[in-house]
């Protein structure tokens, strides 16, 4: 799949792959919802890969702007809503919702770049507010998958069970098998009573390479992307 994305400031990188990934390793239902999506690319992948209604909610006009184009390009037939998630509302409840959110910590030194910010910083999208609102929006025994900073995962398993989601599945990925965590996927199911499970650790790099894991996902995906400008 080919996908645009803006020359100048923030760009999907492997974290969007990998939780595609981990999120296509589940039977998957429609209508799927990707919250801050960005340009577009994991509801646009599952979307292509399971033949899901798909609705990407994000708030930053450019990226909005990338993702019906990516979405066009891919012939691909997406509902793009450029709206602050925290204010979207819809008639219809999703089987499956999808997230690579902002989530670093704002304790760590922020970028100044507005556009940056947004992307990156979990201000703009604290947890139980994140997490209420899927609640809402989310259908009875319905998906949620999304990547975090593992440095959070306390608040983030406290947050799931507050609002009456429970983790099935979480999955540390490590960028070398001497290295802590840097990102978390976790599959959460809403009214779910399961125990959550511990997947193996996903490990990226083999030596300087990428491992075998990440290349077979990366062939998985087959993205292209072109760097553009947006006015």
């Amino acid at each position: 799949m080919l996908f645009y994305q803006p020359a100048d400031g923030y760009c999907f990188n492997s974290d969007s792959i990998f939780l595609y990934d981990f999120a296509a390793s589940f039977s998957l239902r429609g209508p799927l919802l990707d919250v801050g999506s960005g340009v577009g690319v994991i509801g646009l992948l599952l979307a292509r890969d399971f033949n899901l209604p798909v609705t990407l909610v994000e708030k930053q006009a450019k990226m909005a702007c990338l993702a019906r184009i990516n979405a066009r390009v891919n012939r691909i037939d997406a509902r793009v809503v450029e709206q602050d998630f925290l204010t979207f509302e819809s008639p219809e409840q999703f089987e499956t919702i999808v997230s690579n959110p902002p989530f670093y910590h704002p304790d760590v030194i922020q970028s100044k770049d507005a556009h940056l910010n947004a992307c990156r910083y979990n201000t703009h999208l604290p947890i139980l507010p994140f997490f209420q609102k899927i609640k809402r929006l989310i259908a009875p025994r319905g998906r949620f998958i999304f990547c975090y900073d593992p440095t959070q995962l306390s608040a983030l398993l406290t947050g799931l069970e507050a609002v009456g989601l429970r983790a099935e599945n979480i999955c540390m990925v490590h960028p070398k098998a001497d290295r802590p965590a840097k990102l978390v996927m976790i599959h959460a199911r809403n009214q779910s009573k399961a125990r959550s499970t511990i997947e193996p650790p996903f490990v990226v790099f083999e030596g300087q390479e990428y491992g075998r894991r990440a290349q077979a996902i990366f062939k998985k995906a087959r993205t292209h992307t072109i760097k553009c400008e947006i006015s």
